[in-house]
């Protein structure tokens, strides 16, 4: 069976996100309200497995092992049919 697996990675609260504060402070420099920027990863990836568990492990080892760096960055996946 196809499984689509969407992977967000963001870096961790205790990790300074300096590329989000820069957008943040160019936005207000520009008169916008902003009060706080993110910046993160976002991947969608498209596997066969046998079932939506299966998926889900295939999709957790992309993560842990490619897309992010488990040290500095935190994860979280959506799994559904493709």
């Amino acid at each position: 069976m196809k499984f689509k697996a969407t992977i967000h990675v963001m870096l961790k609260k205790d990790v300074a996100d300096v590329q989000g504060s820069a957008i943040r402070q160019s936005l207000q420099n520009h008169g916008e309200p902003v009060t706080s920027v993110s910046v993160g990863k976002y991947f969608e990836v498209e596997f066969d497995a046998n079932d939506e568990a299966a998926a889900k492990a295939v999709a957790d080892k992309l993560a842990v092992e490619t897309f992010s760096n488990p040290t500095i960055e935190r994860h979280w996946l959506e799994i559904s049919p493709a």
